[in-house]
């Protein structure tokens, strides 16, 4: 069934990229498969994953970090459009496929392979982010999806992967699926699949139950520069320690847990936990600062454009021409997005208690009830008359 001769595969060292090795070569006449790793600050031993890849039959192992670029150009893109997917989830897992789709496509170039390979099933989102993001970047490359066609239960396909060398885990695998990297955690499967069932403390990594967080709360100080978060405690810090730090301050007061059922592209609902102690607190600032900076109109209509955004990078579409025009809309939204918040976290809350910036659009002398208060309050009759104008005509023609 030769598909292709020279393929990338996107390999994470699991039990499925890694049968997908011999699977793509004996099943499918691949000639050679080079596997490329990214590291997105997921903390596994990346050094063992390049290892076990040759191990598996690639004739190339590739680890690439791009934890710096994945904060940069996806995260804080998101923080800027305050992207929640459903108004909850803040993407942390589904920013990180058009990163890979990008580096797959980059190293396809690279190398001369004619296509792209994943591990995705037929039943998640993830299937679809790589396989229309590749498309997007380069339409000629092919796309395969071994574990989408095999059919193997996950025995046989430790089975066959067994037949090639691959060594099946020897510990008793998580009965959870679990991805991660800089941005957070999801956790789904296992006794998770019901949903009635209380997650039990045991799933969690990066949040603290709050039983055992701080009694005391803990102020912290978020600047940002045009929309991108570039201060912590008045202290200039780089993307990566941002968000590092910031997932250790959130995660020790129990911020950023997420319990949600979720409408999967593929059309059903799946329960899904997620951990994201810095992306919770981010957006949940950086819409705070919004509020002071922009108008009202411009705040009102970005609320519509943020929803839109969240769905696109959900469904897999951030390399498409609707999210370009949108970024476009957002930058130009960000250009007076600069101040400070000041946030309380305490036992699973983030709260913010202030807020400043230069370009503050708040006015004390027009918001005070005191003796300082430089409204107009004679200009609020006639004012209301036209406002309420066409109510009133409404009113008049049809209550008589």
């Amino acid at each position: 069934m030769g598909r292709a001769k020279k393929v990338v595969l996107a390999y994470s060292g699991g039990v499925d990229t890694s049968v997908c090795i011999p699977y793509l070569k004996h099943e499918w006449g691949v000639e050679e498969v080079i596997t490329l790793a990214a590291d997105l600050g997921q903390g596994d031993e990346l050094e063992a994953v390049k290892e076990k890849a040759l191990k598996s039959g690639a004739s190339e192992s590739l680890v690439v970090d791009v934890k710096d670029t994945f904060i940069k150009d996806y995260a804080f893109s998101a923080i800027q459009a305050n992207a929640l997917y459903e108004n909850r989830y803040p993407l942390a897992t589904a920013l990180a496929r058009p990163l890979i789709a990008k580096a797959l496509v980059e190293t396809a170039q690279k190398y001369g392979a004619d296509a792209i390979a994943h591990g995705c099933t037929g039943k998640g989102n993830d299937q679809v982010r790589f396989d229309v993001a590749c498309a997007a970047l380069n339409p000629n490359l092919k796309i395969l999806a071994p574990a989408r066609e095999w059919g193997m239960s996950r025995e046989e396909t430790i089975a066959y992967g067994e037949r090639f060398g691959i060594p099946a885990p020897v510990k008793k695998s998580s009965p959870y699926s679990i991805d991660k990297n800089l941005l957070g955690r999801s956790i789904e499967a296992g006794v998770l699949e019901d949903p009635t069932f209380e997650p039990p403390e045991e799933i969690y990594e990066m949040t603290k139950a709050i039983a055992d967080t701080p009694n005391e709360p803990e102020y912290i100080e978020i600047g940002f520069t045009k929309g991108i978060p570039t201060n912590l405690n008045g202290e200039h810090k780089n993307p990566i320690e941002l968000i590092e730090q910031l997932n250790h301050l959130a995660g020790n007061h129990g911020v950023g847990r997420i319990d949600m059922i979720e409408n999967r592209l593929v059309g059903i609902k799946s329960r899904e936990i997620y951990e994201s102690p810095a992306m919770v607190v981010l957006i949940q600032a950086h819409r705070d600062l919004e509020s002071l900076t922009l108008t009202a109109d411009v705040t009102h209509y970005k609320r519509g454009i943020e929803e839109t955004y969240s769905q696109l990078i959900y469904n897999g579409l951030w390399y498409s021409p609707l999210k370009a025009a949108l970024d476009a809309f957002i930058q130009k939204t960000q250009e007076r997005v600069s101040g400070t918040v000041r946030v309380k976290l305490l036992k699973g809350n983030a709260t913010i208690v202030g807020r400043r910036s230069e370009n503050s659009l708040y006015t004390p002398d027009l918001a005070t009830y005191g003796a300082e208060d430089q409204f107009d309050h004679k200009a609020a009759e006639g004012f209301i008359y036209i406002w309420g104008l066409p109510t009133r005509i409404w009113a008049q023609q049809t209550r008589g």
